[in-house]
C-alpha cells in the first residue's frame, strides 16, 4: 500500500482502472503485482530508481504524476527545505554596470516542488525544470540532485 499522508485517499490516476479480479469477491491490489505508473521526462533526464520501485504518490511529480516538463532548465543551489515537499533554491549571476565597466554579484530565489523520490539537503546543486504553476509561487520541478560533495562535471570557480 502506498503510503498515506494526507487527509484524502491518494491515488495515482488510472493505475486502478481496468483491473478486474478472476474470482468474484476477490480484490486484486495493483500495488503486488507491480502495477505503477512512471514515465520519462525526456530531454536527457533518467527517471530515478526510487520513483519507478517506490511506494509513494505525488501527483505533481514530473516522474510518477500529470506534470509536464516545459521552458526554462536551471540550476542552483538548496537554500531551505523547511517547507513540505517544496524547496527554495539560490540562483547566483552577475549583472554588468554600464559606467563602471564592472560587475556586481547578484541572486534570485525560487521555490521549487521536490518530489518524494529525490533525498535533498540544504547545500546540494539541483537541476530544476519549469512547469505549469503547481501553487502561487511554485513554477519548477526538481529533475536531478548532485550532493554537496561531488562536482557538477564541469570545472571552473565554484559558487560565490
Amino acid at each position: 500500500m502506498a503510503e498515506q499522508n494526507e487527509k484524502a485517499f491518494q491515488k495515482q490516476l488510472g493505475v486502478n482502472v481496468g483491473f478486474q479480479s478472476k474470482k468474484p469477491g476477490q480484490k486484486k491490489a495493483p500495488g503486488k503485482a507491480g502495477q505503477r505508473y512512471w514515465k520519462n521526462v525526456g530531454l536527457g533526464f533518467k527517471t530515478p530508481k526510487e520513483a519507478i520501485e517506490g511506494t509513494y504518490i505525488d501527483k505533481k511529480c514530473p516522474f510518477t504524476g500529470d506534470i509536464s516538463i516545459r521552458g526554462r532548465i536551471l540550476s542552483g543551489i538548496v537554500k531551505s527545505t523547511k517547507m513540505n515537499k517544496t524547496i527554495i533554491v539560490r540562483r547566483n549571476y552577475v549583472h554588468y554596470i554600464k559606467k563602471y565597466a564592472r560587475y556586481e554579484k547578484r541572486h534570485s530565489n525560487l521555490a521549487v516542488h521536490v518530489s518524494p523520490c529525490f533525498r535533498v539537503n540544504e547545500g546540494d546543486i539541483v537541476i530544476v525544470g519549469q512547469c505549469r504553476p503547481l501553487s502561487k509561487t511554485v513554477r519548477f520541478n526538481v529533475l536531478r540532485v548532485i550532493p554537496k560533495g561531488q562536482k557538477a562535471g564541469k570545472k571552473g570557480f565554484s559558487a560565490f
